[in-house]
């Protein structure tokens, strides 16, 4: 049965653009490693998060093919449920110890932009493409295999805002060493005030960890990576444009959102 969650606040719960939770997720996904400049990475930072001395300018571009599900078999309606984001997350440290940091996320799914904004994360709306495999072998389905090629690019208001590719070497014999496990992310979960005199004093302000529950990463290939990231009128991801790109890598990750980690609330403050 449906439930109230997210506005509308319908009735019958149907037409509110995202259930309540628990949200799971499965998707394969691309990720580049790169090196920005480390004073851009800095200026990008929230108050609370500062630049870590031990990986300076270090971050990772992520491509992510997703399906997801509620309670109800939401992956049945795949119209809704299915989506593609490309996001950065920025290598940071909270009081002392490794985060990452998502300054810049797009997402082409409603659903998944409200479900990112009530975790944190600052979705817009893009067209976002990536290479897909399939099991039956042709020439147009890239083979997880040694010189295999995928790509992915994302666009937003008739602008290219990047395009990565990964040339496949070898398979990983331990995922859990890809920088994207080893660091929780924190968000900044904000809205801000509309009424007159209120606008520099947002009706929530919160600094939040992301829990993932029963995450995995399988199957992953590690290779060359390509990445460029354009400059775009009007954006300011550019800003974070690689000065070095590291490896490159394919592989599949699911994981289940119920919570998340308040870490700060500067609401009212």
């Amino acid at each position: 049965m449906s439930k109230q969650y997210a506005t509308p606040l319908s009735p019958r719960g149907l037409s509110s653009v995202a259930p309540p939770p628990p949200w799971h997720y499965s998707g394969d996904f691309l990720a580049i490693e790169f090196w920005a400049d480390p004073a851009a990475v800095a200026a990008v930072l929230p108050k609370g998060l500062s630049a870590d001395p031990a990986s300076p300018g270090h971050a990772s571009a992520m491509f992510i093919d997703w399906q997801f599900t509620g309670e109800n078999d939401e992956y049945l309606d795949p119209a809704r449920y299915q989506y593609r984001e490309f996001f950065i997350l920025l290598d940071a440290v909270y009081e002392g110890k490794p985060v990452s940091w998502c300054p810049y996320i797009f997402v082409d799914n409603d659903s998944a932009m409200m479900r990112g904004l009530i975790q944190g994360f600052p979705k817009r709306l893009a067209q976002v493409h990536q290479t897909r495999t399939f099991s039956a072998p042709s020439a147009a389905a890239a083979q997880v295999a040694p010189g295999a090629r995928f790509a992915a690019s994302a666009s937003a208001a008739g602008q290219r805002l990047v395009r990565a590719e990964v040339k496949l070497e070898s398979a990983l014999s331990d995922p859990s060493k890809l920088a994207i496990a080893g660091r929780p992310v924190v968000n900044l979960r904000y809205f801000p005030r509309l009424a007159a005199g209120q606008h520099e004093n947002p009706a929530v302000n919160e600094l939040v960890m992301s829990v993932m529950d029963n995450a995995k990463i399988t199957d992953v290939w590690g290779g060359e990576g390509k990445l460029s990231l354009p400059f775009a009128e009007g954006e300011e991801v550019s800003d974070l444009q690689p000065v070095r790109v590291g490896a490159g890598f394919r592989g599949s990750m699911s994981y289940t959102v119920t919570d998340l980690k308040t870490l700060v609330d500067n609401t009212n403050q």
